[in-house]
């Protein structure tokens, strides 16, 4: 394959653009002149003129949850919704063609994105009587766009066993790690946070493998979609392992997928750890991680914070998982060359878990582990400034989506009040001045999985209807280099993949995303207006527009 005619960034410091690239298999043969590349014509070669288009290295999803993704696309789509009542209407129509007693799921509703918030809230949320009311016969669970809180029906309740769940006098009914929101009458509303989500979620019928085959088909299709040719699955447990092995033996691994185990589960962790790390000498499927759960959301006020809420004073969040945990797989992961990536998103979160990483790397005290272990925070939302510098001292990676900031800081600055927000959070440029690169995403299914909006999010730090004028805390804005190496370099190195993808050099992978227009140098107004035409994957084309 030969591709040429069009701007071609490379993310390579030595040749950031080049003229020409010469692909054979999967392998990036030659990077320079259109002059020199000539020589690699042949009869058989495949011509990819550009016709003017840029290209650039295959987008990398830093951060996302790929069944996630294809359920997403199976299931109801709330990420649009804009109100409770448009959350109503998508279900009232679900229940239409819905049998009886069929339960009716979904994901992305967010209450503080929302035009307009409804009567009667509850600590800052809907009660689900309305909705109750559309559906009757149909229990209904519908996840918060962060996924870590979960609106129910009373037929769901009532499955589960949480109709006599009274407790006047208290706003909440507190389970570990999480808690039941209860109106002043003390009935449940609807609203589960963080870990209570198991209250209902275990009621749920299982998913099937045919389900799991066409959840992943799509999933797959969405990434080349949108250019992302390789993606950073944020925590999956044995199933999704022998679903991903069955798959690739399959030949459908048609994304390239690097994998922390889910960290819930310490039989599996321990198995692995005694197996040890396991990387894809063909570079699709590869384990060598871990994810911990250590906080819940900002939305849903489950973030672990320092100091109380903004708007709810008397509240910290929620530490969900023990921090002693956190120190113990800190110190498994490096004695048996495992990444621990931690979620954090609350600045007390964050300080814990840098505190446990360094007890571990202290405790373990044998620099051959400890060097190079490139740990993560997912997230790294919001930081207390004394806990900026230390990702930098520690080697700690930060795995931040910049779109967050785009769909968050509208009503962050609620939550956290002014201070914490300019002090502390979505500190990309700051992070970036101390050292450490920041690994690009999107949180699929959080967010939506195109990259081009956190692109846009990294550069202007405004929401993605423009606003405000200049971006928020415009200090914080990524370059657009810096951007692009987000999405494309530098979360190869939070994966240790540099060496094989993230740039357009000669040995490394052939995956490459095409785009419409030049997103480096259009007008930031227009950024947005940026399609992928066409993506790359070990060698193939493996989407077109036409």
């Amino acid at each position: 394959m030969l591709i040429y005619g069009g701007t071609i960034y490379t993310v390579n410091d030595n040749q950031t653009t080049v003229e020409a690239v010469a692909v054979k298999g999967d392998t990036i043969l030659f990077a320079g002149s259109m002059a020199e590349a000539e020589v690699f014509k042949g009869e058989t070669t495949e011509l990819i003129d550009l016709k003017g288009k840029t290209m650039t290295p295959g987008l990398i999803e830093g951060h996302g949850h790929f069944m996630g993704l294809g359920y997403n696309e199976i299931s109801l789509d709330l990420l649009g919704t804009t109100s409770y009542q448009s959350i109503i209407d998508a279900v009232a129509k679900r229940v239409e063609t819905a049998k009886p007693g069929e339960w009716i799921t979904g994901r992305g509703w967010h209450q503080s994105k929302w035009d307009s918030l409804p009567e009667n809230l509850v600590k800052g949320f809907q009660t689900h009587f309305r909705l109750s009311d559309v559906s009757p016969d149909n229990p209904v669970y519908l996840s918060h766009a962060s996924g870590h809180a979960g609106f129910a029906n009373a037929k769901a309740m009532e499955i589960a066993g949480l109709t006599g769940l009274y407790k006047e006098g208290l706003g909440a009914y507190e389970v570990e790690g999480g808690e039941v929101i209860l109106d002043q009458g003390g009935r449940p509303t609807g609203v589960f946070n963080e870990r209570a989500q198991t209250l209902i979620v275990k009621h749920i019928p299982e998913k099937t493998t045919e389900t799991d085959r066409q959840a992943f088909d799509l999933a797959v299709k969405a990434s080349h979609r949108n250019g992302i040719t390789s993606f950073h699955d944020a925590g999956i447990p044995r199933e999704t392992i022998e679903f991903y092995d069955e798959m690739q033996a399959n030949n459908k691994m048609d994304v390239r997928i690097y994998a922390m185990l889910t960290g819930w589960d310490k039989e599996l962790l321990n198995e692995w750890y005694s197996k040890g790390v396991r990387i894809d000498p063909n570079h699709k499927f590869t384990i060598r991680s871990v994810k911990l759960n250590c906080d819940g959301a900002l939305g849903s006020r489950g973030a672990w914070l320092l100091e109380p809420y903004a708007d709810r004073p008397d509240h910290f969040g929620h530490e969900t998982l023990p921090m002693e945990f956190v120190k113990e797989t800190a110190y498994n992961g490096l004695r048996n060359g495992f990444q621990v990536c931690a979620h954090a998103i609350g600045d007390r979160a964050n300080r814990e878990i840098l505190d446990r990483y360094e007890m571990a790397m202290k405790g373990v005290n044998d620099k051959a582990k400890t060097e190079d272990h490139r740990f993560r925070i997912e997230h790294a939302q919001h930081l207390h400034p004394d806990d900026i510098p230390r990702f930098a001292e520690l080697g700690v990676i930060p795995a931040m989506q910049a779109v967050h900031m785009s769909s968050d800081r509208p009503w962050a600055i609620d939550r956290l009040g002014e201070k914490r927000i300019k002090e502390g959070a979505y500190m990309w440029q700051d992070l970036l001045k101390s050292g450490v690169p920041i690994v690009n995403g999107t949180d699929v299914p959080v967010e939506p999985v195109n990259p081009i909006a956190s692109f846009y999010a990294s550069i202007s730090r405004k929401t993605l209807k423009g606003l405000p004028e200049g971006g928020y805390e415009p200090e914080q804005k990524m370059t657009r280099a810096q951007a692009l190496r987000s999405y494309t370099l530098d979360a190869a190195y939070g994966a240790f993949e540099e060496g094989i993808k993230g740039s357009i050099e000669v040995g490394k992978l052939a995956d490459f995303a095409i785009y419409n227009q030049d997103l480096m140098t259009v007008s930031e107004d227009k950024v947005l207006d940026t399609k992928v035409v066409m993506t790359i994957f070990d060698g193939k084309v493996v989407f077109e527009d036409k």
